[in-house]
């Protein structure tokens, strides 16, 4: 096995040199993937309500206060997050205007520059049909889909990762060889610099980690000592430093309020690196705004994000088992390249498993596991037949039974879908639990079976892809030994996916009014003036997307708490909190005010004081009106 691994690494170069087409053909594919699943999905549905259009907001206000280092939200301070998510939304408005699609777009391409990237770093450590397999997984797996569907940096940091770790391994092995590695590790850190720009502090945490863990693991820490270490350190302190040293300038600690738990001073500083980075990790973050999903929960969904192709796991963690124990028989780029992937994933599952965490917080991680998959499928469609009779008993007992359970489950659900009275509102058709509305997908826990009517066209759908998934691709499988029957297995996986997908995204569609607010805000935005008061009744995440579409300020109704609370403690920001007394001093105005609101008891609370208009209705929210 050692003996014909090596004869490959020697061909593979030469073969490839011959046929330019292949990869010209493969970045071909990956890009009319990313065509169909993210560029057509950039137009619908509208920006959520929460991080979604807070983010995009922040972006925005960049744009109009001509302040690229001090992010604002309705004219407040925030300083949750670093920068770059914020420019890549503002150059996007900046070229196209000020849509939502444009605010996405180039987050949009970042996405597809993480398939070719995966794509690059898999032709290098296997092969190039490993390399393209593992783009395929990436571009057709759920959870790269369903967390790019709202904008959060989570997938920008998985791309800067997976090129750090390119360049990384590049310059180490341009070290071995005797030739110059500085460019490689320029790279390198730049890639840290912008993902410390885009996560924070995790930027660097992980990719270093690595370097040093793998350069000791391998043998090779007095090669790295050996390294231009310092001019990389410069480019990155040229490219990171800039922004963390102007934000602390501009926004340095005043005076904080006794009684909150705050030191006696703070600014950005103790906010954005003490309480963001470290108190976060400890699960100690003031105020403490988020969920925590539980550890075992977390490990699953590590996995879990990479449907279907999770299945393929077991197989490459069998082979790097048995590659461990013939070590000494193994080529050593072939045990390298199991070395990088598996440290690369288990880095980030044990950071987490250690911090607060989010559904999400595993992206970075993926694209290890995607090479570990496409690797298996490019092995299994070669001549490794013991790989594809372990990959096929993995099909057969259990993506088969699990793809054909759920689409089983989706018919099931579509043909008991009882068709909702016409004008019928999907809020009327789902329970409420805001306990659990702190996690990314809480909202699914408002589910029941009468909204399966909503759902109906994308349920079917998903039963059409699950089918492809499963028993069609295992029956091509089952049939036919050899090459062009697994090449034809998994592009119908693939095809099947890509449809599974569209389902997922239509159906966050028709679930839009409930955790976004586009068509209030744009028919509030053509009535309402300059001197109209637009409020909110909650916190400012309840109904964000107003400020985007509308370009209003907004007024918070007991809001002061969450992402602008510690804004608001700067003595320049405008006073936007309300309490009751001000709602009803406002409502029995002259002033014509609009206010958007979950609870309908407030109807009766503002009749009390002056009359009440209702001027529109959408998923729940009622859009009020005192004229």
């Amino acid at each position: 096995m050692a003996l014909t691994e090596a004869r490959e690494q020697h061909k593979a170069p030469a073969a490839e040199g011959k046929r330019p087409s292949g990869k010209r053909r493969s970045a071909a594919v990956l890009v009319l993937l990313w065509c169909v699943l993210h560029l057509g999905g950039l137009f619908s549905p509208g920006l959520l309500d929460d991080v979604d259009s807070i983010y995009i907001e922040a972006a925005r206000e960049m744009l109009h206060r001509h302040d690229y280092v001090t992010p604002y939200v309705d004219g407040i301070r925030f300083f949750d997050k670093p920068p770059l998510m914020y420019w890549l939304a503002a150059a996007g408005m900046k070229l196209f205007g000020e849509y939502d699609w444009a605010a996405r777009l180039l987050l949009s391409v970042c996405v597809l520059g993480l398939f070719l990237a995966v794509y690059a770093l898999g032709t290098r450590l296997f092969s190039e049909r490993g390399g393209f397999y593992a783009a395929l997984v990436l571009a057709t797996s759920l959870g790269p889909y369903l967390f790019t569907r709202f904008y959060i940096p989570d997938i920008l940091n998985a791309l800067w990762m997976t090129l750090g770790i390119h360049f990384f391994l590049l310059a180490l092995d341009r070290a071995q060889g005797g030739r110059p590695a500085r460019l490689p590790l320029w790279g390198f850190a730049a890639a840290m610099a912008l993902n410390l720009l885009t996560k924070g502090l995790i930027g660097i945490v992980f990719p270093a980690a690595f370097a040093v863990l793998y350069a000791a693991l391998t043998g090779q820490l007095r090669r790295l000592a050996r390294l231009p270490l310092l001019s990389a350190v410069v480019l990155f302190l040229l490219i990171a430093l800039p922004w963390h040293v102007l934000a602390a300038l501009r926004n340095p600690a005043i005076a904080m309020p006794p009684g909150m738990g705050l030191p006696a001073r703070a600014g950005w500083f103790w906010f954005y690196v003490i309480n963001e980075h470290f108190l976060r990790f400890r699960g100690l973050r003031i105020p403490h705004d988020y969920g925590q999903v539980p550890l075992l929960l977390f490990w699953a969904m590590f996995f879990l994000w990479l449907t279907p192709w999770f299945v393929l796991l077991p197989a490459a963690g069998a082979r790097y088992l048995r590659m461990w124990r013939n070590r000494h028989a193994e080529t050593n780029h072939a045990c390298r390249a199991a070395l990088a992937v598996v440290l690369w994933s288990g880095l980030v599952l044990g950071f987490f498993s250690l911090s607060s965490r989010q559904e999400y917080y595993s992206l970075p991680a993926l694209p290890a596991l995607a090479l570990m998959a496409g690797d298996v499928l490019a092995r299994a469609e070669g001549t490794d037949v013991d790989l594809r009779q372990k990959v096929h008993h993995l099909f057969t007992w259990l993506l088969l039974p699990t793809s054909t359970a759920i689409a089983a489950v989706c018919a099931v659900l579509a043909a008991m879908s009882l068709t909702a009275p016409a004008g019928t509102d999907i809020s009327e058709v789902l329970t409420s639990n805001p306990d659990q509305y702190n996690l990314a997908l809480g909202h699914l826990h408002d589910l029941t079976a009468s909204a399966m009517s909503f759902f109906r066209a994308p349920l079917l759908g998903m039963t059409a892809a699950m089918l492809g998934v499963g028993p069609v691709a295992w029956m091509l499988r089952r049939r036919h030994a050899g090459e062009t029957s697994e090449r034809m297995a998994n592009a119908v996986m693939a095809v099947s996916m890509c449809g599974a997908l569209l389902c997922v995204h239509t159906g966050l569609s028709r679930f839009y009014p409930i955790i976004g607010s586009k068509g209030l805000a744009t028919r509030l935005a053509a009535a309402v003036r300059p001197e109209d008061a637009v409020l909110l009744d909650g916190e400012l995440t309840s109904g964000s997307t107003l400020l985007f579409y509308t370009r209003h300020p907004l007024l918070l109704v007991n809001g002061r708490v969450n992402g602008p609370w510690f804004g608001s403690l700067w003595p320049d920001a405008p006073p936007v909190f309300d309490d009751e007394a001000a709602l009803h001093r406002a409502w029995q105005s002259r002033q014509h005010v609009y206010l958007l609101t979950y609870n309908r008891a407030r109807i009766a609370d503002l009749e009390r004081v002056a009359p009440v208009h209702l001027f529109a209705a959408a998923g729940g929210k009622l859009l009020l009106s005192n004229q």
